[in-house]
C-alpha cells in the first residue's frame, strides 16, 4: 500500500493462478433456450402455422376463425365502458404500480358483482389477473408441482395444455359429447384420477363448443370431484354470454364441499379482450384451501406485479354502469347468427353442426368417409381457404380430429356468404359411400 492508501497488485497473481481453474471458464459462446421454452407450444398455432393457407384471389376472405369479437369491428363495446376509461385516465390516479393481487377497491368491485347467498365473496377472495389467461395460469401454478396431473376437457381450450406441459403437468383428456349437447362423459372423467391428479378443469359455456351445462350436469360433476376430493379451477370467462331460454349457473353456488377458484374477466362479456383485465374467485367456504393456496396465489402475482392499473380504477364502473341492454343486444346477435349457421350447415350432405347455447362458437362435424379428397379435418380446411377463402379452425387445434370450430361474431352478411361457400365447397367434394349409392339406385 503506497502513501496514498492504493493498493497495488502484482500482475504475476494472475498468472499464479490454478490452470484447473482457467479451464473451467467458458472457452465460448453457448447460450441455449430453456426447457420451459422448449416445452411450450400453442397446438393453434402449430398447426395454423403448417397449413398452406393461399385464399382463392378471387373470393374476399372471410376468417371465422379468431375468437377475438372485436376484429370486424361490428360488436364494439358499450360507450359507458369507454367513458369509465377516460375517467380513469383523467383522474391521474391509476398511473402506478397498484398490489400485484389489485387495488382492493377493484377486488371490492368484482366481489360484489359476483357475489351471491350460496358462495359469498368478499375482496380478499379475488385476485387481479392481466386477462382470464393469467388467471388461469395462476390458478394451474398454485395447484399442480411437475410431475401431477389434470384433467381438461376434449375438446378443449388448447391454453390449458400449452401451460400444464410447460410447467412439467400432465394433462389427461376427459370426453365430451356432441350428442349430449357437449356434456361430460363423467364415467370417462373419473377414471382418468389418479393419486397424481391435481385438478380438473371445467369449461362452462365452453370454447369451442358454445355449449352451456345444466344446473344438474354441473352437480353431477361436483359428486366426481367431492367422491376424489379434487378442487377445480372452473373457466367461466363466457359466463352469462348464454342465448335466451338458456341458463348459465356458476358452479361455485352448487358446491357443498369442493373448493373452486373460478376464473373470468372483462374480455368476452364487455367485448374488450385487449384490455387484459381478468380475475380469479376463491370459492373456498369449508376453509379446505386454507391460507396456503391464497398466500401461494398472492406470491405468483407478484411475478409480474398485478394487471394494467387504468383499467383496475375503471372496473367499478364498468361492472355496476353497463346497461344491461349492451349484453342482451350481443347476445341476440350472437344467437341470430349462430342459428343462421346451424340452419345453413344442418342442410349440407356431409356435414353435422352442433347447436351451441351461448358463447361465441359453433363446432362443425365433419363426415370423413364422404369427402374422400381430403385425410383429415386439417386438409379440409386448408383447402376451404384454397378454394372458398373461408378459414375455419381444423378441430384439431382442440384435440378433436374431424370437426370444425366457426366463430359467430362476424357481420350476418359474412356468415351467410360463408356458409354459402361452405356449401359449394362441400357439393364438389362429397360422394356418397357405395352402398349409399346402391340404396338410390333401388
Amino acid at each position: 500500500m503506497n502513501g496514498n492508501g492504493v493498493h497495488h497488485v502484482s500482475v504475476r497473481t494472475h498468472m499464479s493462478m490454478n490452470p484447473a481453474k482457467l479451464k473451467s471458464q467458458r472457452q465460448r459462446w453457448n447460450v441455449k433456450p430453456s426447457e420451459m421454452s422448449k416445452k411450450t407450444l400453442n397446438p393453434i398455432r402449430a398447426i395454423v402455422d403448417g397449413m398452406k393457407l393461399t385464399p382463392n384471389p378471387e373470393k374476399p376472405m372471410i376468417a371465422l376463425s379468431i375468437g377475438d369479437p372485436t376484429v370486424f369491428g361490428n360488436l364494439p363495446t358499450d360507450d359507458t365502458v369507454l367513458h369509465a376509461m377516460k375517467e380513469a385516465i383523467d383522474s391521474h390516479k391509476y398511473n402506478g404500480y397498484a398490489p400485484s393481487v389489485g387495488y382492493q377497491k377493484s377486488r371490492e368491485a368484482v366481489a360484489n358483482f359476483y357475489s351471491c347467498p350460496e358462495a359469498p365473496l368478499e375482496g380478499k377472495d379475488v385476485i387481479l389477473t392481466s386477462g382470464c389467461s393469467q388467471a388461469i395460469e395462476l390458478a394451474i401454478s398454485v395447484l399442480c408441482n411437475p410431475g401431477d396431473n389434470i384433467l381438461v376437457p376434449r375438446p378443449g381450450f388448447s391454453l390449458y395444455k400449452t401451460l400444464a406441459v410447460s410447467m412439467g403437468i400432465q394433462v389427461k383428456h376427459y370426453n365430451l359429447l356432441p350428442e349430449k349437447s357437449w356434456e361430460i362423459d363423467l364415467q370417462h372423467m373419473e377414471s382418468l384420477i389418479d393419486d397424481k391428479t391435481a385438478c380438473m378443469i371445467v369449461n362452462n359455456p365452453s370454447n369451442p363448443c358454445g355449449s352451456v351445462f345444466s344446473k344438474e350436469h354441473q352437480h353431477k360433476i361436483l359428486s366426481v370431484a367431492s367422491r376424489n376430493c379434487i378442487p377445480i379451477l372452473a373457466d367461466e370467462i363466457y359466463g352469462d354470454m348464454v342465448f335466451p331460454g338458456c341458463d348459465f349457473h356458476p358452479l361455485a353456488p352448487l358446491s357443498i364441499d369442493v373448493p373452486i377458484l373460478s376464473c373470468g374477466g372483462l374480455a368476452k362479456r364487455w367485448l374488450v379482450p385487449g384490455w387484459r383485465m381478468g380475475w380469479i374467485l376463491i370459492h373456498d367456504r369449508n376453509d379446505i384451501f386454507g391460507t396456503g393456496i391464497r398466500e401461494g396465489l398472492v406470491k405468483l402475482s407478484q411475478r409480474i406485479l398485478g394487471p394494467c392499473t387504468v383499467v383496475q380504477g375503471a372496473l367499478e364502473s364498468i361492472l355496476n354502469e353497463t346497461p344491461p341492454e349492451f349484453y342482451q343486444s350481443t347476445i341476440s346477435f350472437l344467437k341470430s347468427n349462430s342459428e343462421i349457421c346451424y340452419s345453413e350447415l344442418s342442410t349440407v350432405p356431409g356435414l353435422n353442426p352442433v347447436m351451441p347455447s351461448g358463447a361465441m362458437y359453433i363446432m362443425v362435424g365433419i363426415e370423413m368417409e364422404h369427402f374422400p379428397d381430403f385425410q383429415n379435418d386439417v386438409e379440409f380446411t386448408e383447402r376451404l381457404v384454397t378454394e372458398q377463402s373461408v378459414f375455419c379452425l381444423p378441430a384439431t387445434a382442440f384435440e378433436y380430429p374431424n370437426f370444425f370450430r366457426i366463430v359467430v361474431t362476424v357481420p350476418e352478411e359474412m356468415m351467410i356468404e360463408a356458409c354459402i361457400r361452405i356449401r359449394e365447397f362441400c357439393a364438389r367434394h362429397y360422394r356418397p359411400r357405395s352402398q349409399d349409392s346402391h340404396e338410390l339406385d333401388q
